[in-house]
């Protein structure tokens, strides 16, 4: 991490879950094949905690606000593949925490062996407690509802945000903005552009705010997995902005929030063709591994992106990769039929 980003850092109360830094490796087939700038991976599915993935920095900073809290139990909520679940549950047992989720059946016409594999297999290994909620309610409103039921009852439950995704966790990817400006200094990379997949901005809404802290003009887009372009870009600047405030002065214009909403297909969940192929395609020529849900419509995104000629060939571009590959197991037949 970059001394800036650290110093920076050093006011907020961590709990240690990631390996960090995580890798920066250059994808040279996957740049031959595509022909345009060089391609870079942050290699965020390597974090370390329960088959890796974004959510775990920021529960460096989530976990540790527990603790201080005197929590003995956290709750959260997300999607029913969700890996931001995955992770919590996983750094709570690792800190002697109960962990209890709420999962929306969000993504429509799946089999009933989508509740039962992949991330959620992962849940009941951790031994999260798990109640379902149907599709479209507030799950943050009805997370904190079951938070305050379980304080009525004598636990000390601590409430964390679908996704991890407030101003405690968008920390993590202050961090982690830090650590890429290092790592491409240090591997002599002129960066043009960070790419990522964006959903519940917290991960978004952490990059920009950090290179927005330390003064840096390189712009991160953002390839939406689920909102329209007008409400992602609400989402992000909202969070950035207060996040932002927890460490500098300096205002963020809503300039800076960049995304592409072009990608989401038929909605959170569902992969498109696009995808798939996106997917694949990064696995034959990488040997990389990207989920269905979230980094494979960014790939998509990306791979369109170059083959359009948006980016300057002579920067370097650098996706990051936010992990989820447990979510795989639950997309097996839609992946089968590609061949």
């Amino acid at each position: 991490m970059s001394h800036a980003s650290s110093d920076l850092l050093a006011p907020f109360p961590r709990v240690s879950l990631c390996h960090q830094p995580t890798a920066l490796e250059f994808m040279p087939r996957i740049t031959a094949a595509l022909g345009g700038p060089k391609l870079w991976v942050k290699r965020d599915d390597c974090t370390g905690l329960a088959t890796g993935g974004n959510k775990t920095r920021k529960l460096e900073f989530l976990i540790a606000a527990a603790i201080e809290a005197g929590a003995d139990m956290v709750v959260t909520q997300g999607a029913v593949q969700s890996n931001h679940v995955r992770q919590t549950a996983a750094a709570a047992c690792k800190f002697g925490l109960d962990c209890h989720a709420l999962l929306e059946r969000r993504v429509p016409d799946r089999a009933d062996s989508y509740e039962q594999t992949g991330n959620v297999l992962f849940d009941h290994l951790f031994g999260a407690s798990i109640e379902y909620r149907p599709s479209g309610l507030d799950m943050n409103a009805e997370a904190i509802a079951v938070t305050d039921k379980l304080t009525a009852s004598g636990r000390k439950a601590y409430f964390i945000p679908g996704g991890g995704s407030n101003e405690i966790g968008a920390l993590g990817y202050v961090a982690c903005a830090g650590e890429i400006l290092q790592q491409s200094a240090d591997q002599g990379l002129d960066l043009g552009w960070i790419v990522m997949a964006t959903g519940s901005a917290g991960t978004q809404a952490g990059l920009v705010a950090g290179l927005h802290a330390v003064g840096s003009d390189v712009p991160v887009m953002g390839v939406s997995v689920r909102q329209p372009h007008d409400i992602q870009v609400k989402n992000v600047h909202g969070l950035a902005v207060k996040t932002a405030a927890t460490l500098t002065d300096t205002p963020l214009p809503v300039e800076k929030v960049i995304v592409d909403d072009g990608y989401v297909g038929a909605g959170y969940g569902l992969p498109t063709e696009g995808t798939l192929a996106a997917i694949q395609l990064f696995a034959r020529q990488e040997g990389l591994l990207f989920d269905p849900v979230y980094s494979g419509k960014g790939l998509d995104g990306l791979i369109n992106m170059v083959k359009a000629g948006f980016f300057d060939d002579t920067k370097d571009v650098v996706f990051l990769h936010t992990g989820g590959a447990a979510a795989l197991f639950a997309y097996e037949t839609q992946l089968a039929a590609m061949g």
